[in-house]
């Protein structure tokens, strides 16, 4: 794929979410995590019947206030997305979460993530009312350094708190941005 222009758009409602989309965010996910990325399901591989019921249950879950998708595409062909969430329990609602942050394999490093993440910064900020947003990443994998370069800052780790494997236990790193 020639790298274009990167749109980005938001999908706030699961209505917004064609057959199409739905298809290539099922795609994108199963790609991601059969690579080995950390994208929410922990055991590769994954294939439609896993991805499928994931991506239905985060669509119907979409609300302007509580829950966004925020899709990249080059030349009309998805090439990364993430959700945004918001707990509307009033105690909590100043900040949001980021979850499955991903981007086509073939195309990392490439600025697509990067826009990514910019993106709902200022969508958190400007339209949803938010003041700070967090996200738990995999360790041992980079994405803290990635993560760091675009502002977030490390606040802890569970130290081997994910399993993957017999012999094979990862971090969950802590990471808040703030102020958006």
């Amino acid at each position: 794929m020639n790298l274009g222009t990167i749109d980005l758009r938001q999908v706030t409602a699961p209505g917004h979410v064609t057959p199409e989309l739905r298809q290539a965010l099922i795609e994108c996910w199963i790609e991601i995590t059969n690579a080995g990325g950390a994208a929410g399901f922990p055991f590769p591989p994954i294939d439609a019947s896993q991805a499928a019921p994931a991506v239905d249950s985060l669509v119907s879950a979409l609300a302007p206030e509580t829950s966004r998708l925020v899709v990249a595409s080059i030349d009309g062909h998805l090439v990364g997305w993430l959700n945004v969430r918001r707990d509307p329990f009033e105690l909590i609602t100043h900040w949001g979460t980021l979850h499955h942050v991903q981007t086509r394999t073939g195309l990392r490093g490439r600025g697509i993530g990067a826009a990514l993440m910019n993106h709902v910064r200022e969508i958190a900020r400007d339209e949803m009312g938010l003041e700070q947003l967090r996200l738990a990443a995999r360790g041992g994998v980079g994405l803290e350094d990635f993560y760091s370069r675009l502002g977030w800052q490390e606040i802890g780790r569970w130290p081997g708190a994910l399993r993957l494997a017999p012999g094979d236990d990862r971090d969950e790193v802590l990471m808040i941005l703030a102020p958006l």
